[in-house]
């Protein structure tokens, strides 16, 4: 399998998001209107719901291309884009109104507050995460294609 090693990359990319995000959005309008949680998070979905899918099929075709001039492990690939992601995601949930930054933390949804150390223990976890997840299931969806 030679032909379209971009195209076949972001399609091994973009299935696993495509795959769990409905299902947490499910998950998460449920707790909401079975519990009658009052934070609207379907509001915050929606948009990471519409986006994650191609970073994470573009990231792949990145590593595709780069994996012959830098050999480096698609795990450790994986575990820098939430370097990425969350300060763009912050960025836009902050001019949305959705975050609000204040001195002692973070305020989610004008109802969660989160302090700065447990927001960098989530951007930790975050990271180890997607290690994990490019590094086993990415990879192997790869592999699969005969693009790693």
């Amino acid at each position: 399998m030679i032909a379209h090693p971009y195209l076949r990359a972001y399609m091994a990319g973009a299935f696993l998001p495509t795959l769990v995000l409905p299902m947490l959005l499910t998950v998460f309008i449920v707790v909401r209107l079975v519990l009658q949680w009052p934070v609207p998070i379907e509001r915050g979905m929606i948009f990471p719901m519409a986006m994650v899918p191609s970073i994470f099929g573009l990231w792949n075709i990145l590593w595709t291309g780069l994996h012959g001039h830098t050999h480096h492990p698609i795990g450790l690939h994986g575990a820098v884009l939430p370097l990425l992601m969350a300060p763009v995601g912050g960025l836009i949930a902050c001019r949305l109104g959705l975050l609000q930054f204040e001195s002692n933390g973070v305020f989610w949804f004008q109802a969660v507050h989160f302090p700065y150390a447990l927001v960098a223990i989530g951007w930790l976890a975050a990271m180890a995460g997607y290690y994990l997840v490019w590094k086993y299931l990415i990879g192997s969806l790869n592999r699969v294609l005969g693009i790693a």
